[in-house]
């Protein structure tokens, strides 16, 4: 099971790579919205923004988050940690439930650029 610590890096690899990220990515990645992410098996969430195409994580929280964040993600920990490594798919993750995402849909039909 993937450790908080190991979480929280994979968050700041993915924060790095979609400032990285160039064209279509890039412009997906470039919203100002609230962001929350639960990671499931160890009942904490991540929370910030997801601002100029990075992830401004702003608080760690026990349980599940307080408030409805615009973008909200769910999954555990090891698919977190899997997903930034590249030995998962979002996609295949999403549609088989592994990884819940939602958002508004203006925001999805953004997002989907980087599924």
């Amino acid at each position: 099971m993937a450790t908080m610590e190991e979480c929280r890096a994979a968050l700041d690899e993915l924060s790095d790579n979609l400032a990285g990220a160039n064209g279509d990515v890039r412009a997906a990645a470039a919203l100002d919205r609230s962001l929350s992410c639960h990671i499931t098996d160890l009942d904490r969430t991540f929370t910030g923004r997801l601002r100029d195409g990075r992830i401004e994580v702003e608080h760690t929280l026990d349980g599940p988050p307080g408030e409805r964040a615009q973008i909200r993600l769910a999954m555990k920990g090891d698919d977190l940690v899997a997903m930034v490594a590249g030995e998962l798919n979002f996609a295949r993750a999403w549609t088989s439930g592994r990884v819940r995402l939602e958002a508004g849909f203006r925001d999805l039909l953004r997002l989907r650029t980087l599924l």
